[in-house]
């Protein structure tokens, strides 16, 4: 167990819900104190080296959500969004269009001037929503419509956590100027794999977009229930294995480069992947554990996966601490933190063949991993999902790096389309009956139940490690 990364992760957690709750007052001091715990933490010894770096980064989190919670009170558009005024706004626009048929919602970088900017929601209606739906993140655009406050529905709220300070009301896109840097490449690449899903049905192609990309847009939300009610969802959303697959397919380049040139190339690859994937909080963190890897592996010094989910978390919470609010992306860490901790001990305690083993312990410690943050945030398990996971998983994989292949092959050689996704659609069909047999079966655990079963299993350990203790203590006579 890496006890010390463990604890300066719970330090920075601790630090920003004190931050949020007291609004963050005296950020700078913290800062300043942090900076110094986390300075004498690097000179000293274990154990006085994991109080220190667990209170910097306390420290260290407190600051960074109080410096989040100033950017948004002290907006330079906060005169503005209070008055509800007239504005033209440009800047750029950070995610895909989404929305209803009458109604599209967008969320933009705005410049306030002085090289400072603040995220806005933009909305359209009416005749404006198709000019609106055309844009992609990454694009550059002027708005004009009307601020005004965010208001009190749930969107709006998880809007507050994503750093927007108002809206943009009955937005009109008066220009459009094309992505640059890092967006353009990845809209490209995106562009090219979408295209070579043309040959598949609408609703499959929808599929393929949420299993390579995490667009789920275009996914009817029937479907989307039955693959949540299968706890298949995580499939359409891109995680840890799409950065794996993405690196698999990239491999027989990388390994004719150089150690230093190709660390430079793999970390290119998913910074363009979590560009194309619009940077959804699972793909961050996947993103961020891949590069810590890479660059520990430059320096020869390769660490455990534990270790670097540590460092990932941290660094990407000191970033942007409101991503502590976020669902998918503590459904991704606790994932994670599942497979690390948990896959080899359950592997060893399973029985059958080895092929078998292996995947199930994976799934059962994944969802042993999010167990707890879906009956906070949902109220139930699936108690189906360990076995509905191990039918799809084999699928889902291949479909991850056959599907990207023959997209943008299709991309590039659209002739050859029809003939190369036959196996995707295929490989969707199988992965789909499998979310609507698993949505079929009634049985989920809620949180009594999940409350009665850990004290079954405590119960059960207790008497386990006490037949142990007398059979040490009790030595049975020769």
């Amino acid at each position: 167990m890496e006890f010390g990364p463990v604890c300066a992760v719970v330090g920075v957690v601790i630090g920003i819900v004190a931050g949020a709750r007291s609004g963050g007052p005296a950020a700078g001091v913290a800062l300043v104190l942090g900076a110094a715990a986390f300075g004498a933490a690097w000179f000293a010894h274990t154990p006085g080296r994991t109080v220190l770096a667990a209170t910097a980064c306390a420290l260290l989190g407190y600051a960074a959500m109080g410096r989040a919670l100033d950017g948004q009170v002290n907006s330079p558009l906060r005169a503005g969004v209070a008055a509800r005024s007239i504005a033209t706004v440009r800047g750029t626009v950070v995610s895909d269009p989404t929305g209803p048929a009458y109604e599209v919602d967008v969320f933009m970088r705005a410049d306030t001037g002085h090289d400072t900017h603040r995220i806005l929601l933009a909305r359209a209606t009416g005749t404006e929503v198709s000019a609106l739906r055309v844009v992609q993140a990454g694009d550059r655009v002027t708005l004009r419509g009307r601020l005004a406050p965010l208001g009190t529905g749930s969107f709006d709220s998880a809007a507050r956590w994503r750093h927007a300070v108002g809206r943009l009301d009955h937005v009109q896109l008066i220009a459009l100027d094309d992505p640059r840097g890092l967006f353009a490449l990845a809209n490209a690449a995106r562009a090219l794999l979408l295209r070579g899903t043309e040959p598949l049905a609408p609703t499959t192609q929808a599929l393929v977009a949420g299993f390579l990309l995490g667009d789920t847009r275009g996914i009817p939300p029937p479907l989307v229930d039955a693959y949540r009610a299968a706890g298949l969802s995580h499939l359409l959303a891109v995680s840890g294995e799409n950065v794996a697959f993405v690196m698999a397919l990239a491999a027989p380049l990388l390994r004719r480069l150089r150690l230093g040139p190709r660390t430079a190339c793999a970390l290119l690859i998913v910074a363009v992947f979590a560009a194309m994937t619009r940077f959804e909080p699972s793909v961050l963190r996947a993103a961020a554990m891949a590069a810590i890897t890479l660059v520990a592996l430059l320096g020869g010094r390769p660490v455990s996966g534990l270790r670097v989910l540590c460092y990932a978390v941290i660094g990407l919470l000191l970033v942007d601490p409101f991503l502590l609010h976020s669902v998918a992306f503590a459904l991704s860490c606790g994932a994670s933190a599942g497979i690390a901790v948990l896959s080899i001990p359950v592997g060893a305690r399973l029985p059958g063949p080895r092929w078998l083993r292996e995947p199930l312990a994976v799934s059962i410690a994944a969802q042993i991993g999010v167990l707890p943050v879906l009956l906070i945030v949902f109220g139930s398990f699936p108690l189906v999902t360990p076995l509905t996971n191990l039918v799809a998983a084999p699928a889902a994989e291949l479909l991850g790096v056959y599907g990207c292949f023959a997209s943008v092959a299709s991309g590039v050689a659209p002739r050859l389309g029809p003939l190369l996704q036959q196996p995707t659609a295929l490989l969707v069909g199988w992965i789909t009956a499998v979310a609507r047999a698993g949505a079929a079966v009634p049985f989920a655990l809620d949180r009594r139940g999940a409350l009665a079963a850990v004290g079954v299993v405590a119960s059960g350990a207790s008497v386990a490690c006490l037949r142990v203790r007398r059979g040490v203590s009790d030595p049975a006579p020769r």
